[in-house]
């Protein structure tokens, strides 16, 4: 029911940066773990990031480490996903998911609700 939408995707040189947003259509109580995936086309969706509702818990994968941060406003019910140093091999769609609970996970099946996406394309 909760709409996701994210914004912030363009077109980039490599090296440069992009930061991602993912804005609930209305605040949850609960706790959750919000999370970032992107695909390629004829790709599978890959995990990119994720974090718990306290901030304290994220979890990136290895292509991004280092790179990317993913950040929460709980105030603003917005996730961020702040990419630097970008790749070629970072042009996807990237979409926020949301899980309901405090643990964070990297798996797709394991986030109920998705965003629409946004497009990120990375130049040589």
């Amino acid at each position: 029911q909760v709409q996701l939408v994210e914004s912030g995707g363009g077109l980039v040189q490599a090296g440069g940066s992009l930061r991602l947003s993912c804005a609930a259509s209305k605040r949850t109580f609960s706790s959750y773990v919000m999370g970032w995936f992107r695909q390629a086309p004829g790709k599978e969706r890959e995990f990119v990031a994720a974090i718990a509702w306290s901030g304290g818990s994220t979890y990136y994968a290895d292509s991004v480490k280092g790179r990317f941060t993913i950040s929460r406003d709980n105030a603003k019910n917005t996730v961020y996903l702040q990419m630097n140093s970008l790749k070629p091999e970072d042009t996807a769609v990237y979409y926020c998911a949301k899980r309901l609970g405090e643990v964070v996970r990297t798996t797709p099946a394991d986030f109920g609700s998705w965003g629409q996406g946004t497009q990120v394309t990375v130049s040589s």
